[in-house]
């Protein structure tokens, strides 16, 4: 009797779900969409960046440097004077902006080691770091070959053989794709089974169960099941579908483990959300709660940042998070191919900490019942 219950309060939540065209766009969008641009729209490389040169030398070196910028890393530079490097780059029109002084070119043939000025808009974070190293680069290169009046590459006394192991091409997308979807996983399942909760206590049902003969661990159960569910069978289409197909990642591991992996973190990240819910009062403070929660959940579970490069404090801490071992999980067998003799102990980690999360919202939610009833 205690099975019937769950499941068909399971099946309740899928209606109403179903009746929600606000969650499902979300589910859609959190699956699709999200994935695609999380991976796409952080540029690999520079890619028609915006250069300015003052070219106060007009000499044929300081020519060849202005030549040297093409496409497609740069866009063809643009000759300013010097009162316009300000102008130009507060309106956002360059990010970048070389100053050739005067001279320059008698000054480096004298020996006087001359000093040329780049000026960067680092408010365009990615292609400011990278891209001062691409204009050092190019810069140096035309002025050796001036000095030594022909192109030459001098080899190293020591080669440096690189293997990129797993991602051999260091392809952000294969990293960004995969890492979004379990970022998804985590949003929605907090949010789908605590909007279910809420939505019961605004709409005025919460008391219609309580007559019910059901208990409160078949309504809690009835709603982490179902809302897993839907959040595990979105997954697997995105990851067939989005990240494999249109994305076109190569997954190294068995897909099967990752979704078993992904349904024990499912487990605990929706009783997170029930618990959540009987904490908040209204939907505004639940999605209010959800920022205090998934921002650190996200950012210091190592999708993001290494673990390795956070205080030592903030490592320990965040291994009592679900998200943490559901992290080095999935790059485990996604990316490495790992089995799951090598990812049992996040299983168990996940399994541990959601069987806590688990007890500690049932015995909210039974208390928030009791002062309902």
């Amino acid at each position: 009797m205690h099975a019937a219950n769950i499941l068909n309060l399971g099946l309740k939540e899928l209606r109403g779900l179903a009746r929600d065209p606000g969650m499902l766009a979300l589910i859609v969008f959190a699956f699709t969409i999200s994935i695609y641009t999380a991976s796409t729209a952080m540029p690999e490389q520079l890619n028609k960046t915006p250069i300015a040169i003052v070219d106060e030398d007009r000499s044929p070196l300081s020519t060849r440097i202005v030549d040297a910028f093409f496409p497609p890393f740069f866009l063809p530079p643009t000759l300013i004077e010097q009162p316009d490097v300000d102008r130009r780059m507060d309106a956002g029109l360059d990010i970048f902006a070389l100053d050739v002084p005067p001279d320059f070119q008698r000054d480096l043939l004298a020996g006087r080691r001359p000093t040329i000025q780049l000026n960067v808009d680092a408010t365009r974070m990615n292609q400011a770091f990278v891209g001062s190293g691409y204009v050092q680069s190019i810069v140096a290169g035309e002025i050796e070959s001036f000095l030594r009046h022909y192109r030459a590459y001098t080899p190293a006394p020591v080669e440096l053989a690189l293997r990129s192991r797993f991602n051999p091409t260091l392809t952000i997308s294969w990293f960004s794709a995969v890492i979004e979807v379990v970022n998804n996983i985590t949003m929605l399942s907090i949010i789908l089974t605590g909007a279910a909760l809420i939505r019961e206590r605004e709409h005025g049902t919460i008391e219609h169960l309580l007559v019910m003969p059901v208990t409160p661990l078949e309504i809690m159960a009835g709603k982490i099941w179902s809302m897993a569910l839907v959040v595990l069978a979105a997954c697997t289409l995105s990851l067939l579908f989005v990240v494999k197909g249109l994305l076109a990642v190569p997954i190294e591991g068995s897909v099967a483990l990752f979704l078993a992996g992904a349904a024990v973190h499912l487990f605990a990240t929706t009783s997170m959300g029930i618990f959540l819910a009987t904490v908040a009062r209204s939907m505004p403070q639940f999605g209010l709660l959800l920022i205090l929660v998934l921002i650190p959940l996200e950012m210091l579970s190592g999708g993001t940042t290494p673990r390795e490069s956070m205080p030592l404090v903030i490592q320990y801490l965040m291994l009592a998070a679900p998200t943490t071992h559901f992290i080095m999980l999935a790059q485990a067998i996604l990316f490495r191919g790992a089995g799951f003799e090598t990812v049992w102990p996040h299983f168990v980690a996940i399994a541990v900490i959601g069987a806590l999360l688990f007890g500690l919202a049932l015995a909210r939610f039974r208390k928030s019942v009791g002062e309902t009833a």
